[in-house]
This record gives structure tokens, C-alpha cells and sequence, in this order.
């Protein structure tokens, strides 16, 4: 077994332990493999070692292993931040998208998202620690902005994305992420696609899992420190 398979096994087993430490299916969290700075041969071994969801930041960089890789089961996810100049790229060669912040660039996505292809599955990006430097709207203007995305054919909104200040204490990680799921709850009642919860990392997924967390993006652990 590859260094990299064995990672992926580590990863899960720390993900199941920590679903059913609070009661919940190993089954109802998904590992979000961040491949990007990987190279697709480095992907294509995660591939054979079972991992199916990969997560890119950088649009080209991306678009260069979705044509070298085309292997059957392969979901592509974009969480880096959204430029309008982009977002054609996106809307024709990813799955999903966890980091739409704003209208403009849901309705770019939309208008662009080739008719013949499913519709794109997005998650709005929270900005739970009400960071300047971070992307994603406040807690208090995210039902708005699921309202508006709700109404672009082409999309199908998934539920919500969020990347925390750093901090190191459990409990504190468990805080910060309560706000995010309460909401969540409160957006399922009105959007019946919302289904995800796209938070944790490599240094806080059991908290994030705790609090909900349906979809953990992790590359660090899997694939070591980016150089």
C-alpha cells in the first residue's frame, strides 16, 4: 500500500471515530481529498486507492488534471475564492463549487453552466470569523443570498462552507462551528436540496463533525506539506 493509501485509510478511520463519537454513521461524512499543488499522477494514485472527491483552488492548474484524469467516479470540487473571470471555466469542468459569495457570481455560473450537464452543486462560503481577509458573507445575510441562488436554474444549492480562523482548541473549534449548523437547520426547513456541510480540516475535523460537518476537506494529512 502507498504512503498515500495509507493516509487515505488513516483519514477515514479518524473520521469514522470521530462520527460515531457523537453518535452519528461514518457513512454521513465524506472526505474532500485537497489535491491542489498535487500533480495528476499524485491524484491518479488516490484515485486507485478509493478516494473519488478531489477539491482545487486554482483554475488552470485544475482544468489540466480534469483532462488528464478521466476516470470513471471522479468529483471535481472548487473551493478557492471566485473570480468573475473565471467562473466559465468552473461552470463547465467542475461538479461542485463551495465558495459562491456573492450573486454576480452565482448568476455568471448559471448563465455559463453548459445546458447539457447536471446542475452545478454549490455551497454558500460563510465567513464565520469575521475575518477581512477571508471571503464569505455574514451569518445574518446568508438566507438571502440562498434565496437568489435557489432561483438560478442551473445551480442546485447544497447548503453552506465555511474556513475558520486557526485556532488549536477543540472546544473553541466546536464554538465556532455551532452558529454554522444552527443555521443550516434553519435553511432546511425552507430549501429542500440543502443537504451539506462543508467544514473542517486537517487540524479540526473531529470538532467540525461534532457540529455537523457532512463534507471534510483535507490535504495536508493525505498528502503531506505543500512546498
Amino acid at each position: 500500500m502507498s504512503s498515500i493509501a495509507e493516509n487515505i485509510f488513516r483519514v477515514g478511520q479518524q473520521i469514522a471515530e470521530a462520527a460515531r463519537a457523537c453518535g452519528r454513521a461514518p457513512e454521513t461524512v465524506t472526505l474532500l481529498a485537497v489535491s491542489k499543488t498535487q500533480s495528476a499522477a499524485i491524484v491518479r494514485e488516490a484515485w486507485q486507492a478509493g478516494q473519488r472527491h478531489f477539491g482545487e483552488n486554482y483554475v488552470q492548474e485544475a482544468l489540466e488534471k480534469v483532462a488528464a484524469l478521466p476516470m470513471p467516479g471522479l468529483v471535481w470540487h472548487f473551493i478557492g475564492p471566485l473570480q468573475s473571470n473565471k467562473t466559465r471555466d468552473i461552470a463547465a469542468h467542475f461538479d461542485w463549487v463551495h465558495s459562491v459569495d456573492r450573486l454576480k457570481i452565482a448568476t455568471r455560473l448559471n448563465e455559463q453552466r453548459p445546458a447539457g450537464m447536471a446542475p452545478l452543486n454549490v455551497c454558500i462560503q460563510v465567513n464565520i470569523s469575521k475575518e477581512d481577509s477571508k471571503s464569505g458573507v455574514a451569518l445574518a445575510e446568508v438566507a438571502a443570498l440562498c434565496e437568489a441562488v435557489q432561483a438560478l436554474p442551473r445551480l442546485r444549492l447544497r447548503g453552506l462552507m465555511a474556513i475558520p480562523a486557526p485556532c488549536a482548541d477543540p472546544v473553541q473549534q466546536r464554538a465556532v462551528y455551532a452558529p454554522l449548523a444552527a443555521l443550516l437547520r434553519q435553511l432546511q426547513t425552507r430549501f429542500p436540496d440543502i443537504d451539506t456541510l462543508s467544514t473542517g480540516m486537517s487540524g479540526d475535523f473531529a470538532a467540525a463533525i461534532a457540529e455537523g460537518s457532512t463534507l471534510v476537506r483535507v490535504g495536508t494529512a493525505i498528502f503531506g506539506a505543500r512546498h
